[in-house]
């Protein structure tokens, strides 16, 4: 039975990236015949077309080409994992770490494990990418990332989530609010005031899901793209917003911004769980092992995050 080797397929990825045989050869400091060898090797082994080739234009990936494409990229990084272990064993850990987080908690989290990780493995390059829910499942599965900081929030059934701290929402106005003095509140109470809504997918649906499981209406008065944003617009006044990321975390960070009220909600809400979400099927290379093993047992290290209750797992609920 004819095989191809991992040379081959490295090759064939590069390519595939690139949507050019030119280019990958440039970029793997090679001859194009030799990509191109390599193509046509693994095409006539899998008895696949994987590129349509356009005249001048490059190439362009066939659906075959695309799924074998993605399980070449996770079987390559897995070989790379090998070797770095391999190479590691009684060594420090060493080679490049990819991880992706979800931005309205990422500055707040990431920074202080990123310092801590980095003093304890410092021969690692790490790249860390800031997306969406939907940006980091897909990263995640197409293995362009071994690590995603996220939340428990449409996170798929065969992706592993490991639960690090659980965020119960929660109210918070300006120091001027007229509702500045409570420690508790009702969500019918907050309705009457205009709230600060923050405007990104996943979090925009999960904080009004809040009242309107209740059959309850929120006064969004205005909407904010940033987590500074509407940091900002409640601290000056222009009504009050949902958070369920902790408010000491936001004054470690940035001290001497307008003053922040956090308020209790009386009504039974679902509380987010911040956890570490990877593919199944990916085994960790032992950058990303080091740095799933420093989250889960850093509990109290990063300010600010310090919930006791912490689930040892999570799932999406329907």
């Amino acid at each position: 039975m004819r095989q191809f080797t991992l040379k081959q397929l490295r090759y064939f990825v590069v390519a595939g990236e690139l949507s050019s045989v030119t280019g990958a050869a440039k970029k793997l400091h090679v001859s194009q015949p030799s990509i191109s060898a390599a193509i046509q090797h693994i095409e006539e082994t899998t008895a696949l077309q994987l590129f349509v080739r356009h005249h001048a234009r490059g190439l362009s990936l066939t659906p075959s080409g695309r799924q074998l494409l993605q399980r070449a990229r996770n079987l390559l990084r897995e070989a790379d994992g090998l070797q770095q272990f391999a190479v590691s064993l009684g060594e420090e850990v060493s080679g490049e770490l990819r991880l992706v987080a979800f931005p309205t908690f990422a500055p707040l989290y990431l920074p202080q494990l990123l310092r801590r990780f980095t003093d304890l493995h410092p021969a690692v390059s790490l790249y860390c990418d800031e997306k969406t829910q939907l940006g980091i499942v897909r990263g995640l599965s197409r293995g362009e990332y071994e690590l995603a900081f996220t939340y428990d929030l449409q996170i798929p059934e065969d992706m592993d989530f490991f639960g690090l701290y659980r965020l119960p929402p929660y109210a918070v106005v300006g120091a001027d609010h007229p509702l500045s003095n409570r420690e508790s509140i009702t969500l019918e109470e907050l309705v009457h005031f205009p709230m600060v809504l923050l405007d990104w997918a996943l979090s925009r649906e999960y904080f009004l899901s809040i009242f309107t499981q209740r059959g309850l209406s929120p006064r969004v008065a205005h909407r904010a793209k940033s987590m500074d944003m509407v940091r900002g617009l409640v601290g000056n006044g222009f009504g009050f917003s949902l958070f369920n990321t902790p408010l000491s975390a936001f004054g470690r960070l940035t001290p001497g911004r307008p003053g922040l009220k956090a308020i209790a909600l009386r009504d039974e809400a679902r509380a987010l769980s911040l956890g570490i979400a990877c593919p199944p099927a990916l085994r960790l290379s032992p950058a990303a092992e080091a740095m799933r093993t420093l989250a889960i047992n850093d509990e109290g290290h990063v300010a600010g995050f310090d919930h006791p209750d912490r689930p040892a797992k999570s799932q999406p609920e329907d």
